[in-house]
C-alpha cells in the first residue's frame, strides 16, 4: 500500500514539474511576442553619388540602404550601396495635382508606401434606368344583348342592366437615361517592396486599393502609420476642405475629422494604433487622442503640441513664441482617459519654428533638427550637433544622419551614425 502511494506521489510530482516547465516555456514565448527584445538600430557609414541636384522630400529607408526622393515630379528610389536608381514613378501628365502625392517608408522594413493620382478618363457616366411598371384601371364594356328588354305589366319589376367592369392593366414605363457624376480624379495606394540592397532583384510595386473618397485636387499634408495595428492616417487639404482619413487593413476608409477642424501635427501609437493630433477649432487648440471616432482630450494647454510616441510613452512639447521650452510625457495605454497627468522630463530652450523636423528615436531620445543643427534631448540632457551638408536628414529611428552636398550636376550623400 505504501509502495503504491509512493508511486502515485512521484508521478504526481513529475506531472506538476512537466506542466510548470511547459507553462514557463509558453509564457516566455508569449512575452517575446508581446514585448520583443529591443534590437540596436541599423547604422551605416558610406558615401554615394546621386545624379541630379534638385532632390526634394528625401527619406532614408529602414535598413539605411535606400533613398526615396522627388525629382522634377518623379518619385525615385536610389540604391546607396550600388549607386543607382532602381525605381521611378512619373507623373501621368503635366498637371501638378497628379502623380505621386506623398510617400513614406515603413519603420520596420524596406517597404515604401505611396499615393498616386491620375485623371479619371470617365468622370461622367450614363446609366439607363428602367422604372417599375405602372398600373392603370381600364373600363371594359360588356356587349349589349340583341334582344329587346322583356315587357312587363308590373312597373315595379327590377330590370338588370350590365355595368362596365374596371380591370387593372399593366402599362410598361419608358426607360430613361440618367447622368452620373463621379470623382474626376483616381487616387491609388501602392506599396513598393525593396529587396536586399546587395541583390539584383527588381522592386515589387504592388497596387493596394483605390481611395474613392479622396477629394479631387487634394494635397496630403501628413501621413502616419501604425504597423502593429495596420492602421494608416492622413490629412488631406484642397481649396474647400480639410479631411482626416483612416485606412485599415481591410481597405476600409473612414473620415474622422470634425467640421471646421484644422490639424497641425499628428502621431500614431506603435502599440495600439491610437491617433494623437494637434486639433484647432476656432480659437480652441487641444491635443486630442482618437480611438476610432471616440475622442479624448489629452491636453487643453494651447501651448502644447504632440511630438511623437515611442515604446509606451507619449511625448508632448510646450511651445512658446516658436521655442520648445518643455517636454512632457504620459503613458500610451490601450484605454485612455481625458486629461491624464503629464510628467515633465526636460526644460530648456530649443528653436521650434515651421522649418524644424521632430522625431522620437529608438532609444527614447528627442531629436529636433533643421539643415544646420540637430538638438538631441536624452535622459533629460540637451546636446547639439552641427550639421555640414547643404541639406541634412535624420532617419526615423534617430540613429542615422545623412548629409547631402551638391557637386556640379550630382549630389553627394554621406551617411554616418548620429551621435550627440
Amino acid at each position: 500500500m505504501k509502495k503504491k502511494l509512493r508511486i502515485i506521489l512521484v508521478w504526481t510530482l513529475v506531472s506538476l514539474l512537466l506542466q510548470f516547465g511547459a507553462y514557463s516555456f509558453l509564457n516566455n514565448k508569449v512575452q517575446k511576442v508581446m514585448a520583443p527584445v529591443d534590437s540596436e538600430p541599423i547604422t551605416l557609414q558610406l558615401k554615394s553619388t546621386i545624379p541630379g541636384t534638385d532632390l526634394t522630400d528625401v527619406q532614408i529607408s529602414y535598413a539605411k540602404d535606400y533613398l526615396a526622393y522627388m525629382e522634377n515630379g518623379t518619385l525615385k528610389v536610389f540604391n546607396l550601396k550600388k549607386d543607382k536608381v532602381v525605381f521611378e514613378k512619373k507623373s501621368p501628365s503635366n498637371d501638378k495635382s497628379f502623380g505621386v502625392l506623398t510617400y513614406q517608408w515603413l519603420p520596420d522594413r524596406n517597404t515604401l508606401l505611396y499615393f498616386y493620382a491620375k485623371k479619371n478618363p470617365n468622370p461622367v457616366t450614363y446609366v439607363t434606368v428602367y422604372p417599375q411598371k405602372t398600373t392603370t384601371k381600364t373600363e371594359i364594356q360588356t356587349p349589349t344583348s340583341t334582344s329587346t328588354d322583356p315587357k312587363t305589366e308590373d312597373p315595379n319589376q327590377k330590370v338588370n342592366k350590365e355595368v362596365p367592369k374596371v380591370v387593372p392593366k399593366e402599362v410598361p414605363a419608358e426607360p430613361r437615361t440618367e447622368k452620373r457624376y463621379g470623382n474626376p480624379q483616381i487616387t491609388e495606394l501602392y506599396s513598393l517592396e525593396l529587396p536586399n540592397s546587395d541583390e539584383e532583384t527588381a522592386p515589387d510595386d504592388r497596387f493596394n486599393q483605390t481611395i474613392d473618397q479622396f477629394p479631387a485636387g487634394g494635397k496630403i499634408e501628413e501621413l502616419v502609420v501604425s504597423t502593429s495595428t495596420n492602421l494608416m492616417y492622413l490629412t488631406v487639404k484642397n481649396e474647400s476642405t480639410e479631411l482626416l482619413m483612416q485606412i485599415d487593413v481591410m481597405k476600409n476608409v473612414r473620415t474622422l475629422s470634425k467640421s471646421g477642424e484644422s490639424i497641425d501635427t499628428m502621431a500614431a501609437s506603435d502599440r495600439y494604433g491610437t491617433l494623437f493630433i494637434d486639433s484647432k477649432v476656432g480659437a480652441t487648440h487641444q491635443v486630442i487622442a482618437l480611438e476610432g471616432t471616440k475622442r479624448q482630450i489629452i491636453s487643453k494647454n494651447t501651448s502644447d503640441r504632440i511630438l511623437g510616441i515611442r515604446d509606451g510613452n507619449i511625448y508632448i512639447g510646450e511651445v512658446e513664441n516658436n521655442v520648445l521650452v518643455k517636454i512632457k510625457t504620459t503613458a500610451d495605454l490601450s484605454e485612455l482617459n481625458s486629461n491624464p497627468s503629464l510628467k515633465t522630463v526636460w526644460e530648456g530652450s530649443i528653436p521650434f519654428n515651421k522649418n524644424v523636423r521632430t522625431l522620437i528615436g529608438a532609444k527614447g531620445q528627442m531629436v529636433v533638427y533643421d539643415h544646420q543643427t540637430a538638438y538631441i534631448v536624452k535622459a533629460g540632457q540637451l546636446s547639439e550637433v552641427k550639421l555640414h551638408g547643404d541639406e541634412n536628414y535624420v532617419s526615423v529611428d534617430g540613429a542615422e544622419l545623412m548629409q547631402l552636398t551638391k557637386q556640379g550636376t550630382s549630389t553627394l550623400a554621406e551617411l554616418q551614425p548620429l551621435n550627440p
